[in-house]
């Protein structure tokens, strides 16, 4: 190896080290001030690990608002969103990539087109259509909570691309030889071979609905509906002094998120080196 190329390795990896350490600071602060107590965090010079582990901080959270629902409401919608998105974008990928029909390009050329607009731009019609629908008021309930987080059109593009990847026209074919039906073979065909690019989608779309802040302030009107993002919101408004309990009412927040992505990573990077979008 020449020094040209160990000192452009040094510079790389001493970047890539240095951004790794701008990440995981925050963090690392969070975690640690969560367990702190208010006396603590206002002296100087400050500590970095906690004199006391104050384990209280998560009790009083959870006693002074009622985070136990917004937590449950979180699970509920990010689940029912995840579930919609996965079943909807595998569908429709699958039909955009396997099957031949007037129209197809020009109609996910239209669904790609969706991508690039943001939801706050038409997040106000979709408010009132579900306010003034004819049939029922869906404000202030999950089902118009969760209703613009069941389609992504993100994810009919990436299941297109994956089922494109990994799925050969020969094995639904096959499959149709042997007498499969269209449903069968979406399920127990097309469905288990995509397992990692499922999981990786599926990260995506818990996350969009995790942290979703917007729709649910304009939806939620009462407390009963919140989720942890305007739970949090609130939470932060009437304590604002009390750093401790806020950074701890932020890692119960982003915990299951972590715990998902770390379960799941390996999922992420295999479904997306398949798919071509890793570079």
């Amino acid at each position: 190896m020449t020094n040209d190329r160990l000192s452009l390795r040094i510079v790389r990896y001493a970047l890539l080290t240095f951004g790794a350490l701008l990440m995981v600071i925050p963090f690392l602060w969070m975690f640690l001030t969560a367990f702190k107590s208010t006396a603590e965090l206002n002296i100087w010079p400050p500590t970095v690990l906690p004199e006391v582990w104050h384990f209280d901080n998560f009790v009083q959270v959870f006693k002074t608002a009622p985070f136990a629902q917004y937590f449950l409401n979180s699970c509920v919608m990010s689940i029912i969103s995840t579930a919609s998105i996965l079943f909807t974008s595998t569908l429709a990928g699958y039909i955009f990539a396997k099957y031949k029909f007037a129209g197809n390009k020009a109609i996910f050329g239209a669904v790609l087109a969706t991508a690039i607009v943001p939801f706050e731009v038409y997040m106000i019609p979709v408010f009132l259509q579900l306010r003034y629908n004819g049939v029922m008021n869906l404000i202030d309930t999950m089902g118009g909570l969760v209703a613009p987080y069941l389609v992504m059109s993100f994810g009919i593009f990436f299941m297109r691309q994956s089922i494109i990847q990994q799925i050969p026209d020969e094995l639904i074919e096959a499959a149709r030889v042997d007498g499969a039906s269209e449903f069968r073979i979406f399920i127990q065909i097309v469905m288990p071979v995509l397992g990692s690019s499922l999981a990786a989608l599926g990260i995506f779309a818990f996350l969009e609905a995790w942290n979703a802040y917007v729709w649910p302030l304009l939806v939620a009107n009462s407390d009963s509906l919140f989720t942890m993002e305007l739970g949090l919101s609130a939470f932060q408004s009437a304590f604002t002094l009390n750093i401790p309990l806020i950074t701890a009412g932020s890692l119960i927040s982003i915990l299951p998120i972590m715990i998902v992505y770390i379960i799941l990573r390996r999922q992420i990077l295999e479904s997306f080196s398949s798919t071509g979008l890793k570079s």
